[in-house]
Parts: structure tokens; sequence; C-alpha cells
């Protein structure tokens, strides 16, 4: 990966291509691991997640990517960012506020919890925690958002195990005394 984002930056038209090759069956592994322990009840499409988050990220005109820890974290965001706007959808009072609605032609994309207000609330203490924290912050959206495990998150960091294992009781901590405040 890191050769193809150094042919990217290099200006190598056909490493973009190469790029979504690669990425997005490591993407769509990591949405449909963790749409997997959502309720069966949902209508699960990690496709159609990581579809819209290649798009934010650019699509076919990608960025200049750092490096994996870049790409990855860029991709938690644009994953977060899906499912936030997603949940305030739903919470809106001309879209029926709480009630679920269901229309057959439209994909569904299911949010890491089946509230949109924890949802709501997550993203926000989120956004304060990154503004305190902002490598911890990274590290709770590639866990949450993207499905990574500690260890996956760490290497994508470049964080020892030792370190992402301190953080994530810390960031769970934080951000639950946070989301009650709320």
């Amino acid at each position: 990966m890191t050769r193809i984002l150094d042919a990217i930056h290099e200006g190598q038209p056909e490493a973009a291509a190469q790029l979504l090759t690669l990425v997005y069956e490591e993407l769509r592994r990591m949405a449909a691991a963790k749409m997997a322990l959502e309720n069966a009840g949902l209508t699960l499409q990690p496709t159609a997640l990581v579809h819209e988050a290649w798009l934010r990220l650019g699509g076919d005109e990608q960025p200049t990517w750092e490096n994996r820890a870049h790409f990855f974290g860029a991709a938690a965001e644009a994953m977060r960012s899906i499912l936030v706007e997603r949940a305030r959808r739903r919470l809106r009072q001309r879209h029926g506020g709480g009630q679920e609605r269901v229309d057959i032609d439209e994909l569904e994309i299911a949010a890491p919890t089946d509230d949109a207000e924890d949802l709501l609330a997550m993203h926000d203490g989120l956004d304060r925690f990154a503004a305190l924290e902002p490598e911890k912050a990274e590290f709770v959206k590639l866990l949450y958002f993207v499905g990574l495990s500690v260890e996956e998150a760490a290497s994508a960091l470049g964080v020892s195990l030792t370190t992402a294992k301190r953080w994530w009781p810390y960031a769970r901590a934080w951000l639950k005394v946070e989301m009650r405040r709320n």
C-alpha cells in the first residue's frame, strides 16, 4: 500500500485504480465485520458504506496520502460522517422523528448503534475528545466507525500495542462520562 500511495503522490494515474482495488476489499471486510455485530433486524449494507466513504475520500481523484494511517484515519472520518448524517436524517421531524422509515428503493446503512441519539452523542463527544486528545480520538474512530481491532488500529496509527491498550480504556471512560452529560 505504501508503494501505491507513493505512486499517487508522484502523479501516476494508474495508481488510484490500484489503490481502489487494494483498499476496497480491506474496507469492505472491516465494514462487514462491524456490521455483523449489529442487530439482525437492520438492513446491513457494508458495501454501500464503503462506496460512499470512497467517494468522500475523492474517488478516482485521490488526494496525496502521507501513509497508511493517514488514509485509514480519513476513511474512518468519512464513515463516521456518513453514519452521523444518516442518524440526523432519521431524527428530523419532517422525516417522522424517531419513527422508522422504510423505503425499499433506498439502501440502508446501519449505524454502530441502533439509537440515533446515542450515535449523535458519541459524535459530539468524539469531537470534544479530539480537541483534547487528537491521537486517541483517531484511535477511537478506527475502532468504532471502521471496525478495526485494537491491534489493527495501533498498527494503522503506528503506535505500540501496549500504548493502544492504555488508550482504549481511557478513551472509553472519557467518552462515557461525556455522553452522560448530554
